[in-house]
Parts: C-alpha cells; structure tokens; sequence
C-alpha cells in the first residue's frame, strides 16, 4: 500500500533532531547587549560567515526570521555545481575575458573548498564528486554545449567531456536528449546534513544563533550598527546580510534587488536496485538545457530518483502546490516511471539578481552575499566566508564577483509582478527550441 505522502523535504528526515527544533530551541538563548559582527541568516551563508569570524577571534550572533536552516539551505536538490546562470560566453562579452575567466576559476575554486571543508571538518553529508551529465533538450543545444565544453577545457582544464546520443544510455536510461556534456568536477551531497554539520561547528565555535527573530532595522551608528530585533536591540561593529530568497522587509534595499523565484521537488517512492541501475547508471548529477528545465538526481543511498524544477507564478511560502507537472516531466524522461508513487513534495525560494549573478557588496558598510542563483550549495558557503573575510581584512576577502553595481529592478518593491509574464516567455522559447 502506498504511504500518504509528505508535504516536507525529503532531506529533513535525515537530518532530525535539527530540523524538527521546538522553537524553545532557538528562543531560550540570552541575546547579547553588544557584539563585535551581527548576521541576518542562519543558512548555509550567515553560518559560514559566522563560523569564519568566530574562528578568527569574533564575538557573534545571527538573527534569522524563520527556522534557521528551513529555507533553501535544506530545500535544495544537494547538487553542489557552483553553475553561474550565464555562458562563459554571456559572461565574455559582458565583463571582458579577464574578469569572466577569473569568475568561472573561482566558481572551480569555490567547488574544491566546499570539498576540503566537508573533509577537513569530517561533516558527514554524503558528498560524493559523482559528476554532472547535461542533457541537450534539442540538437542545436548539442553544438552549443560542445562549444562551451572547448572553452572549458582549453581554459580551465576541466576533462569536459561530449556524450552523443547514441551513446548516452551509458549515463542516463532516457531517449529525450540529444545527448550532452559531463563535467566530472561537480558532484552531491545531502544539503540537510550538510546544514546540522554546519551548524554544530558553528555552536562550538561560540556562536550563538537565534530562530524566529527577524530583523526589523539595521542603523548606522558612530562606532557601528544598532541592529533592531523583535524583542532586542544590539550593538556591533559589523553586520553581514545573507538572507537571499527570504529576504523581507528589515532589509528594504536588499529586497528591492533580488527577485524570489520558487522551486519545487518531488521524491519518487523507492525504485529497487535493478530500475535505478537502468535509469541512473553512473550515479550523476543531472541537469538540461531548457530554459525552464529539470535538475535531478538519485537519493545518496541510490533508492529513489528527487527531480526538481522551477514552479510557475508568485507563491506565498509554505502554501501547498500541486506537482502534477513535474511527475508529467518525468515519466516523459522515464516511461518506466509511469504509476510509480511519490513520497515526497516541497518548494522553496531561490533568489536571482539582475544580472543573475551572485552579489558581494558592502553598501553603507553593511557587508551582503547574496543572489545565488539556484547554485547556493556551493556559491552561498563560499560567499559568507568571503564576506567574513572582509569584514577581517586581508587578502581572503578578495573575489572577482566583488563590489559591482548591485541594480535595483525597475517598479520592484519585493513582490515579482512580472515573474510569470518572464517564465511564460521561458517557456515559449523552450517549446521553440531556441
């Protein structure tokens, strides 16, 4: 008999007791007059960079509004990509070829430092660099991923290597592409361990982190900030934003710089040794070409197939969504799946700035890192620690994505309008082909 399915992340049931927290948990905590840094977000971002100043000699305390870690720091497909939304050649023509080779090099640097990290501080998440296979929706996307798979090895020496359709059954049981691109340098992990080993480092460092405590202002002062909670007002040299997605009104300017965008996953019920064998030999990540395409993946213990994809229209969070869509998408990727029961459904929001790149900036001197860019599970640690770093000093801090024009979208005060207007252009130009 099929279970009742659950409207929660997959991820979390693994990850218990941490993202099952009594509020008490995260409210029983005394907050302190004064520190020397503030953070606002306690996902993967505010917690590396609190980690990075506690280690450094900092007092530090981070304010999150919600349940910390219940954004997409748990919601996530666990892809660990370090993608950057445009081409290397969009990026070529937009910033030049020295500053677009230095930003695809430190999403390669970013990428290895989220492995050292996991290693080094033995977080168990099950991260595995299992690779990334990239399926052309259409076979003109073939002759563009081979391009980019040129430009990739003869500047970044990254083994890219072109799978033809022929032969792509080797890594995906599915006659929809028109082959595609593996890159060997990406791989997985399990993003809500990933947070609970974050967070216990985090605590041991001394940080204290509280839930359910939005931030309502942030005020410059002579010697710093008077950052204004609900029930506290606190004192510090420093602030660092890293709320992305969840961002809300404390942070008015922020809001009016990254636009929301929902994504939704669902978890298949488990599919036996010998189906996931056909449908997922080599274990991969996977992503594809479309516009508003899928990015998908096998379960760590390899028992069921999480498939995600972007959801149409503006949502309210934590409003249940159907997801009839995407189990559409893939059984028209696996017919073998067609019947078979999901187990799991739940959405999130990732957050895209207007040149849909990742921000840091300091503005007023409060440092933010943000617009991830539905790539948060590496870029979002790496882009805390370098706004630690800067807070700090010292070469550490530097970044090629660094203090560029942070653009205000035009009319856009927090609510994305426009946003299914723009995903239904999306979604004619994939039904196009173009």
């Amino acid at each position: 008999m099929t279970e009742a399915i659950k409207y929660t992340p997959y991820w979390w049931e693994a990850a218990s007791p941490v993202m099952d927290n009594a509020p008490d948990e995260w409210l029983d905590q005394e907050i302190d007059a004064a520190c020397d840094v503030v953070v606002v977000g306690a996902g993967y971002a505010g917690l590396s960079a609190a980690l990075t100043l506690a280690r450094a000699g900092k007092s530090v305390q981070v304010f999150d509004a919600g349940d910390p870690g219940r954004g997409a720091s748990t919601r996530n497909g666990g892809i660990a990509s370090g993608n950057l939304k445009p081409s290397i050649n969009e990026l070529i023509k937009t910033y030049g070829p020295d500053r677009a080779t230095a930003m695809f090099a430190e999403g390669c640097a970013a990428r290895a430092d989220l492995r050292r990290f996991i290693e080094e501080e033995g977080i168990d998440c099950h991260y595995a660099l299992s690779g990334r296979f990239e399926g052309a929706c259409e076979a003109g996307h073939f002759d563009d991923l081979e391009r980019t798979a040129e430009l990739l090895n003869r500047n970044f020496d990254l083994d890219a290597t072109m799978v033809e359709r022929a032969d792509q059954q080797s890594e995906i049981g599915t006659e929809f592409y028109h082959g595609g691109l593996l890159r060997p340098d990406i791989g997985g992990l399990h993003p809500a361990l990933f947070f609970k080993g974050l967070l216990a480092k985090v605590r041991e460092a001394g940080v204290k982190v509280f839930g359910r405590m939005a931030v309502k202002d942030i005020r410059r002062e002579d010697a710093g900030f008077r950052v204004v909670t609900l029930p506290a007002e606190v004192t510090c040299g420093d602030v660092i934003v890293c709320t992305n997605g969840y961002t809300d009104d404390g942070v008015s300017w922020l809001r009016r710089r990254l636009v929301p965008v929902a994504s939704q996953i669902i978890a298949t019920e488990p599919l036996g040794d010998n189906l996931m064998a056909k449908l997922m030999p080599r274990r991969r990540m996977m992503g594809e070409t479309r516009l508003m395409g899928h990015y998908y993946r096998p379960a760590p213990d390899n028992s069921r197939i999480l498939f995600g994809g972007r959801i149409y229209g503006n949502h309210a969070p934590d409003q249940p969504l159907p997801y009839d869509h995407l189990y559409g998408d893939l059984v028209g990727l696996f017919p073998e799946l067609k019947g078979v029961g999901v187990s799991h459904v739940w959405w999130g929001f990732v957050a895209f700035s207007m040149d849909y790149l990742p921000q840091l900036v300091v503005r007023d001197g409060v440092h933010f890192a943000t617009g991830f860019a539905g790539s948060g599970v590496v870029w979002a640690r790496w882009f805390g620690m370098k706004a630690a770093c800067r807070v700090i000093g010292g070469p550490e801090g530097e970044s090629a994505f660094a203090d560029r024009v942070f653009q205000a979208v035009p009319f856009y005060a927090g609510k994305p309008w426009f946003l299914p207007a723009v995903q239904a252009w999306y979604g004619i130009r994939d039904k196009l082909g173009v």
